[in-house]
């Protein structure tokens, strides 16, 4: 087992040192979080960004541009002043089965969000504890308290984007989220500081899926929260420095078809 973890710690170094370029971002849809300076507009493009990261890249990149040109590339400004009107700007966007009304009733709760607490970052923390061993337990606060919020019986398009793992969800487009706002290289953006990094869970999806199944950390064909969990594991035994969260997700996701296990 120990040579095994030697081998993959090695393997992972290597890719990390290969893929941590910030020109080697694009087509993945963090791209969009640099076209932003003000922090608040980040976190605002990180979370829709990470919200709609399902279905195809090109059609990612298509919808994301759509809709933060219905938000006239302000994103703060105008979750800022979200109102009846911002929503009917929204209502026929559509990107696969999240809707316009699904994003709004999402910018509604940032308004109030940023309201009362002034950004994300603060609203999270109010959840996270670093006596937890991983983020999970903060990122079910954090989902419940969005739903609380939303005070009426929460639509399933909100359901969707707040994808609590309390409910055995593996929590991909969150977890793909949180390590967006808290890993820090030349990648990752890092603006939070409030979190700890070895804390992050593996964001699971089927190409992460696949590629631990290559590094032999498990053989289950479904990517569930376990797995992920197992992943995460690993990882910290490899040592939580090793980036084994980029190297899944970005690597994996954003440049799967272009390297091999060797």
């Amino acid at each position: 087992m120990e040579v095994h973890v030697r081998q993959t710690r090695i393997l992972l170094e290597r890719l990390y040192a290969k893929y941590n370029q910030r020109v080697l971002v694009p087509p993945d849809p963090l791209q969009f979080v640099y076209r932003y300076m003000e922090r608040r507009d980040m976190e605002i493009v990180a979370f829709l960004a990470s919200a709609l990261a399902y279905g195809r890249v090109r059609q990612i990149d298509r919808s994301l541009t759509q809709l933060l040109e219905r938000m006239d590339n302000a994103p703060y400004y105008f979750t800022s002043r979200f109102d009846g009107f911002a929503r009917a700007r929204l209502r026929t966007f559509k990107h696969r089965f999240t809707t316009g009304d699904d994003v709004s009733d999402l910018l509604a709760l940032f308004r109030r969000v940023f309201d009362d607490c002034g950004s994300l970052e603060s609203f999270f923390a109010l959840g996270y504890c670093c006596d937890d061993a991983t983020v999970l337990p903060a990122l079910s606060r954090f989902c419940n308290s969005l739903c609380q919020m939303h005070g009426k019986q929460v639509p399933a398009g909100l359901n969707y984007l707040l994808a609590n793992p309390s409910r055995g969800s593996a929590s991909k487009r969150l977890n793909l989220f949180l390590r967006w706002m808290v890993r820090r290289d030349e990648v990752d953006p890092g603006l939070w500081t409030r979190i700890d990094p070895a804390r992050l869970v593996v964001p699971m999806d089927v190409h992460m899926a696949r590629l631990c199944r290559i590094l032999g950390l498990h053989d289950d064909r479904q990517w569930r929260l376990d797995v992920a969990d197992f992943g995460n594991l690993l990882a910290r035994r490899i040592e939580h420095r090793v980036p084994f969260v980029l190297v899944g997700s970005f690597v994996v996701t954003a440049h799967g078809n272009t390297w091999q296990m060797r």
